[in-house]
């Protein structure tokens, strides 16, 4: 593994040692190091120091410079104000780190893994059977799929599981509705599209629905088939299966136009756990955690009350004998925490439902199946907003299907590819236009932190200028553009070279892609990414635009900024890549 030690770290390093050689007692202290626009790095850390110490802060601070190392990384360390230090480090330094993470044989540009990885189940992309996709679902789709590239690229061992709704109550009024007229979801072709799949159980939906509550006798009928279905009737389980089967079929299509790795063995649906249920309801009782109420299994929470004042339980058995939600989500728990082996869980779900998990999470550490070795956590998402930033609806207040979003980003992309297109065929412009339109959904909805809202704005999300996945798409293929224009040249760090200020500007930042995609993967939070990538590009443009590369004034600054631009493409692909974001080599 060659992973390349940042040059904060570094910095860092020498001033803690140049700490204790001065203070022995503050051996461990952290000198509280940060990017500053005086110089490269300030720290802050000598202040609190001096305090405790009861000595002068820029006494301390001058004797701390006049340890300090300074053998080729440090070109400059003075004090400033109370007790600062401020730090600028050599050209030569910047040139060479950027060199080692450019020859990590790993490709992984010096990025180390995580120092105890250990195994997560994240939770995400949870659809319902035989229900459409709308732009309620797109959040967790997209947030999970990159907390799961982010944490993988750590070194964490990733158990993806989509906990799709395929059971409960409403499936009698379908399955006998199948039942009593079987070819409702035969398909006339082999193949079958997402769209036909979907218009399939939509039309037999309405129809059932239609029928259910116009016929009292089907009504019936359509009650008896939940007790057969609980009850494991092979016949009935057969026709279920079938709805399961169609709408999985629409949900790879939507998956796969949004470009992402959906596997069918980590779908698990509530289905999944019903031979847990009462297993999971016995041990909660038997522990105690659970209490018997007006017939109901219930938990019940000091701090949890309603409106009224009296305490709001979870109920996990209904005082009928049914199962709620909560039932599937603690026996879900035990699945994971026992079987998979999981340390941390991890679940991406719409903020609105904090309530429900806050309380699925207590029960669970009160039963001992969560505790310091084993966490669960909501990454709960706020909502997506239409451009008036009231909840996105269509013209006549329906939800909007998520197909249609995606459809109509595309070809807004792919209308921009277009006018800007040179030299690209009509099969490349469509490829391109999909990676784009997808690539700019993504995009808008990771660069908001996850629990905020945010709205949707495709004029905003296909723009080439802003903080947008287009702005960064089109950065990454311009470099790659000057990259094959450059004949005989090749790209080659040159250390001895001085830098200009842009030259320096861009590799600093480079240099803390690693750092970012730790915390990003630590906090879950991709938004820390995105917003890194953006200010990437924007400082790849202020370096193009002051430093010519193929016309530099010698070659070997031709080489060295060459290499600049090659870091800095392999950097943008690498985070657009966790992101779940294409980069196109030519746009």
């Amino acid at each position: 593994m060659a992973s390349v030690t940042s040059l904060s770290d570094s910095v860092q390093q020498r001033l803690a040692s140049a700490l204790s050689a001065t203070l022995p007692e503050a051996a461990d202290a952290d000198p509280l190091l940060r990017r500053s626009d005086r110089a490269d790095f300030q720290a802050n850390g000598i202040l609190a120091l001096a305090k405790k110490a009861k000595a002068n802060p820029r006494e301390l601070a001058a004797q701390v410079v006049s340890r300090v190392e300074t053998g080729g990384l440090f070109k400059e360390v003075e004090v400033s104000g109370p007790g600062f230090l401020n730090i600028t480090v050599t050209d030569e330094a910047i040139t060479r780190n950027l060199a080692a993470r450019a020859a990590d044989p790993e490709g992984r540009l010096g990025v180390p893994y995580a120092d105890a990885p250990g195994t997560t189940v994240i939770d995400y992309a949870q659809p319902n059977v035989a229900k459409e996709m709308h732009v309620g679902h797109l959040r967790s789709a997209v947030i999970g799929d990159s907390v799961v590239k982010l944490l993988e690229f750590t070194g964490e061992t990733v158990i993806r599981r989509h906990h799709i709704g395929d059971w409960g109550t409403q499936f009698g009024m379908l399955i006998q509705y199948l039942d009593e007229h079987p070819h409702e979801l035969d398909h006339k072709a082999s193949e079958v599209t997402g769209e036909e799949a979907m218009s399939n159980l939509d039309r037999l939906y309405k129809a059932a629905r239609k029928l259910f509550d116009s016929d009292e006798e089907f009504k019936t009928r359509s009650r008896r088939r939940v007790v057969d279905l609980q009850a494991g009737d092979p016949h009935t389980l057969a026709v279920w299966q079938k709805f399961v089967d169609e709408s999985k079929i629409y949900f790879f299509s939507v998956f796969e136009k949004l470009d992402m790795d959906i596997r069918d063995a980590d779908i698990v649906g509530e289905s999944g756990y019903n031979d847990m249920l009462a297993e999971t309801c016995r041990l909660l009782e038997e522990k105690g955690v659970a209490v018997r109420s007006e017939g109901a299994l219930c938990v019940f929470f000091d701090d949890i009350k309603g409106p009224d004042g009296n305490p709001v339980p979870l109920i996990v058995q209904k005082s009928d004998g049914g199962y709620g939600y909560a039932a599937t989500d603690l026996s879900a728990i035990r699945d994971r925490v026992f079987n998979l082996k999981a340390h941390s869980l991890l679940y991406v779900v719409d903020a609105r439902q904090g309530l429900h998990f806050r309380m699925v999470f207590e029960t669970a550490r009160r039963a001992g199946w969560l505790n310091d070795d084993v966490q669960a956590a909501q990454l709960a998402f706020g909502t997506v907003l239409g451009k008036d930033g009231k909840p996105f609806k269509t013209r006549e207040g329906e939800t909007v299907r998520l197909v249609d979003l995606l459809d109509e980003a595309i070809e807004r992309a792919s209308a921009v590819v277009r006018e800007k297109a040179q030299d690209l065929s009509e099969e490349e412009i469509a490829e391109r236009g999909a990676q784009v339109g997808i690539g700019a959904v993504k995009y808008a909805d990771l660069s908001t932190s996850a629990s905020r809202d945010y709205k949707f704005d495709l004029d905003q999300m296909v723009s080439l200028n802003g903080d947008t996945s287009v702005y960064l798409q089109y950065a990454f293929a311009r470099i790659r553009s000057i990259l094959r224009k450059a004949g005989e040249a090749r790209p080659a760090a040159h250390p001895e070279l001085e830098l200009t200020a842009p030259e320096r500007a861009l590799g600093l930042h480079l240099d803390q892609f690693a750092e970012t995609v730790a915390e990003a993967a630590r906090e879950y939070a991709p938004h820390k990414l995105t917003a890194y990538l953006y200010q990437l590009a924007s400082l790849y443009t202020s370096f193009y635009d002051k430093c010519p590369v193929l016309k530099a004034e010698t070659p070997e600054q031709v080489e060295n900024r060459l290499f600049l631009c090659e870091v800095t493409a392999r950097t943008l692909h690498e985070g657009m890549a966790l992101l779940g974001i294409r980069t196109p080599e030519r746009l």
